[in-house]
């Protein structure tokens, strides 16, 4: 059995090798695949995964109907046995077995010396280059055979057999297994295995890599678990076909690691599979469980004793981790970033016209939030052809307000052509405090929340004047930590910001500022301008500025850094992970730019303010939803606003300083 604890935190370690092979010649075989155990134990895995018919060669053609081959392949698998008496990891071999006149091509499930299981192919290909039914029996053919006899020991046989470790079940695909409609990894999927390991022989041709990596990425995906693939290499005959060795290790739609390919020499990579993320991810998905219904099938389990799991306290996590989960990969940055921003657009495009309202009315300050969403309006009035003069852009300077982010909001809304309305706030903010009898000298929240009110009734009473939607403008992360005036910047007509984090707003905004062209005077103003808003600090400018006239409140001077809020904020909503997990995984990623003391306060105040914040949440303007992350009360997110947040402060103020 599997048991999970606090310093394993969900992962196991895997490993998939590629070791050097002769054809037919099984003493080499056998060296080269205890070697790649050995180097898998170095690497403290805990499951290793080699190719098929690894231990005789997959290219042994006719060879395979002569028995002195496959006396040689049974011994050869009782030497790998005998080697892993003093061993715990768990070994999967590929080897031709007989049974009852048939030749089996199967995986063979080796721990600590014994035997739990073997496992036959059940697509044999047939056509083209392969021609396996010259030798070998499809299990379709014998599916009431369930044990096999292997070197006088009798074991398991199937293609309905899951290696049962509790939160851990192992299924097996074997090459053609994966590329039919439906895979037997779908199979054991559904009946609850959450990691497959697929032993081939697939060999090389033009454009084939990437379909293969694309086809674990999406099974892994499909099925919501781990995929490790181990290919044939370097050695199988090359008379008509060339194996150039594949080792991928894929977790949920996502590569984790993968060898060269096209190597000499014996390979191996090895990764950390979230195994708590992948049974999360299937407790939550109500569709998975339905399809349980039309596919679940008679499976045997059979026992497996897990390995000692590791320590992630002190064994460095094998997975890479972004500072940026919300961000995209550099590769295809530019391609998601104007994807999201069509989804931003679309979905202002639909609330216009359903309303037949084709006027806005915005907010802008100069800062990234309000900047974003101006240019996510101008798109969509240009794509429906309405005039850009009909959106109103509002400034409204107040105590906080400085010359860099007034220039910059007045900068923009000229340069993209809309109408541009300033209305101060400080003199109407002076009388209402006069009214409530608020001491203008303190600057407490009734101070920065009367102004942020004080703007927002402005935008509400312009809309109706103009017959205009508000648009809002905060982000993500400003709902996740409640940084929003109740009933004031915090309310909107619709917000195309809804689910857009900090930290992506700000390469949505790059994204832009690299777009737009700057062949003309204007275009060179607009990119100039939008690279100064991204340089400039955050802040919701509600106190006065220093006496250089600079901002002097930095919002994450107050609440912590963006990046690890938003790096909070991902993996305990996309997850469910606790405040435990989010640390050390914190601490992976970012290494020493935060020591364990910064990211302990910061994870408390996340947490804190999360729970407090949530009746902010409950009543949100619609809004597009972008990415697998949102705090929609109608659909993503949905907590009571009493809920206690106790057991997840208790577990943060346990967390090493």
């Amino acid at each position: 059995m599997y048991i999970q604890n606090k310093t394993d935190y969900g992962y196991i370690r895997v490993a998939s090798a590629v070791p050097s092979v002769n054809v037919a010649d099984v003493d080499f075989n056998v060296k080269s695949i205890l070697s790649s155990i050995e180097q898998a134990k170095q690497c403290d895995a805990q499951m290793l995964v080699l190719p098929e018919l690894c231990v005789t060669a997959y290219t042994c053609a006719d060879l395979f109907g002569n028995e002195q081959l496959l006396d040689a392949a049974e011994e050869g698998i009782q030497q790998i046995q005998q080697s892993t008496i003093n061993s715990d990891i768990v070994v999967f071999i590929g080897a031709p077995l007989r049974c009852d006149g048939h030749l089996y091509n199967c995986a063979v499930c080796i721990q600590g010396g014994k035997i739990l299981g073997a496992v036959p192919k059940t697509y044999l290909p047939n056509y083209k280059e392969f021609y396996e039914k010259r030798w070998f029996t499809s299990y379709n053919v014998t599916k009431t055979a369930t044990e096999i006899t292997i070197n006088g020991q009798v074991v398991p046989f199937g293609a309905n057999l899951i290696f049962n470790a509790g939160k851990v079940k192992v299924g097996v695909d074997l090459c053609e297994d994966l590329w039919v409609p439906i895979p037997p990894s779908s199979i054991y999927a559904i009946n609850g295995a959450n990691v497959i390991v697929n032993l081939s022989a697939s060999n090389e041709l033009i454009g084939k890599h990437q379909y293969l990596r694309d086809l674990i990425k999406h099974q892994s995906d499909s099925c919501t678990t781990a995929y490790i693939y181990s290919s044939a290499g370097f050695g199988e005959s090359s008379t008509d076909l060339v194996f150039a060795g594949n080792a991928i290790i894929a977790e949920n739609g996502s590569i984790l690691s993968e060898c060269k390919r096209f190597e000499l020499d014996p390979q191996i990579t090895f990764a950390d599979v979230d195994i708590e993320a992948l049974n999360n991810e299937r407790r939550i998905n109500g569709s998975y469980n339905d399809n349980m219904l039309q596919f679940s099938r008679p499976m045997r389990l059979i026992p497996l004793t897990w390995p000692k799991t590791l320590n992630y306290d002190e064994t460095p996590l094998s997975r890479m981790l972004k500072t940026l989960p919300f961000v995209p990969y550099e590769d295809h940055r530019n391609s998601r970033c104007e994807e999201i921003v069509n989804i931003q657009t679309e979905g202002l495009m639909r609330r216009l016209q359903f309303t037949h309202i084709n006027s806005l009315v915005v907010g802008i300050s100069g800062g990234l939030d309000s900047t974003l969403a101006l240019l996510v309006a101008v798109r969509a009035f240009d794509r429906l052809g309405y005039d850009r003069k009909k959106i109103y852009g509002v400034t409204m300077p107040g105590f906080g307000t400085t010359g860099r982010t007034y220039n910059n909001a007045l900068a923009m809304m000229n340069a993209l052509g809309v109408t541009v309305k300033e209305i101060p706030i400080a003199d109407a903010v002076k009388q209402h405090f006069k009214d409530i009898q608020h001491d203008i000298c303190v600057h407490d929240v009734t101070y920065e929340n009367g102004q942020a009110r004080e703007r927002t009734q402005i935008l509400m009473d312009l809309s109706n004047k103009f017959n205009a939607l508000v648009l809002g403008t905060g982000d993500l992360s400003e709902l996740a930590l409640g940084w929003a005036t109740y009933n004031g910047d915090h309310m909107s007509m619709y917000n195309v910001n809804a689910s857009i984090p900090k930290t992506l707003a700000k390469h949505l905004v790059m994204w832009f500022a690299t777009s737009v062209g700057t062949s003309t005077p204007q275009g060179v103003l607009i990119h100039e301008t939008l690279l100064d808003v991204l340089n400039t600090p955050i802040s919701p400018e509600l106190t006065p500025a220093a006496s250089d006239g600079e901002i002097q409140q930095k919002t994450e001077n107050l609440i912590g850094p963006y990046e690890l809020h938003d790096f909070f904020l991902y993996y305990m909503l996309r997850y469910g992970y606790t405040p435990r997990k989010i640390f050390m995984l914190a601490k992976t990623a970012f290494g020493d730019e935060y020591d364990n003391k910064t990211v302990k306060k910061w994870l408390t105040k996340f947490m804190w303010r999360f729970f407090s914040q949530q009746f902010k949440r409950s009543c949100l303007p619609d809004g597009p939803k972008v990415g697998t992350v949102s705090l929609s009360p109608r659909g993503d997110w949905r907590m009571p606003s009493d809920a206690a947040s106790a057991i997840w402060i208790k577990e943060c103020e346990t967390l090493p300083e």
